[in-house]
């Protein structure tokens, strides 16, 4: 059988991250880390990047599955909203690239993932808002490190994965706030934040802790294993 495509999204930035030469220093860079796609591989996917050049409607209609990566804040005009004194980098473009290609993944079925960006994406594109900032959420430890527990509500996809508790890592300032239209939340954190999304009714589910830095996680081989249906 052949191994379900699975596409991730990820970042524009400009070579000078690079050491490139001084006469490409301004040319445009797609990046994501790798992790995504080691994840995918491990799980028994094909990973692929998805450059924001690419017709969302278009690789909706050739990938298996979707991971919506982390990434920068979520622009808050997307969710009617006026920019907190807090809020980081934004990038509309990628925004309006990945709100097309989940409304295009939720209406034609593709199996989709979201991970700390991508839940809140996700969520926005559900129709939810986002809390534009949280204290105490990024830790200084390793990506790999476990540093919270998360409660996981029952009969939610995310406890036939992780059980009713898990630990997870933390990297984010922003978190849900208005559930989307179908979304539920799956798990909370101590503080009763939403640490991760389900969506009854269609293949879709988010985290807000980043489960590829794990070495192998249930939500990857969730969304393989969908990717193959």
């Amino acid at each position: 059988m052949t191994q379900p495509l699975v596409g991730i999204t990820g970042r524009r930035r400009d070579a000078s991250v690079l050491a490139a030469p001084a006469g490409f220093a301004d040319a445009p860079l797609d990046i994501f880390f790798a992790d995504y796609a080691t994840s995918i591989a491990r799980a028994g996917g094909t990973p692929v990047f998805l450059p924001l050049d690419g017709d969302p409607a278009d690789l909706v209609g050739r990938l298996d599955a979707v991971l919506l990566a982390g990434g920068e804040d979520v622009d808050p005009a997307n969710y009617g909203a006026s920019p907190a004194p807090q809020l980081g980098a934004i990038d509309p473009a990628r925004d309006a690239f990945e709100l097309a290609l989940t409304r295009g993944a939720l209406e034609h079925d593709v199996p989709l993932l979201g991970i700390c960006r991508g839940q809140q994406l996700l969520n926005v594109a559900l129709g939810g808002t986002i809390l534009q900032h949280v204290d105490g959420h990024l830790q200084r430890e390793h990506r790999g490190e476990r540093t919270h527990d998360v409660s996981v509500v029952a009969g939610t996809r995310h406890a036939g994965m992780y059980g009713d508790r898990t630990r997870v890592n933390s990297f984010h300032h922003q978190t849900v706030e208005r559930l989307g239209d179908g979304a539920v939340a799956a798990a909370h954190d101590a503080d009763g934040h939403v640490e991760a999304i389900d969506v009854p009714g269609a293949r879709a589910l988010a985290v807000q802790w980043h489960p590829e830095t794990f070495g192998g996680d249930p939500a990857f081989d969730w969304l393989v294993q969908e990717g193959k249906k």
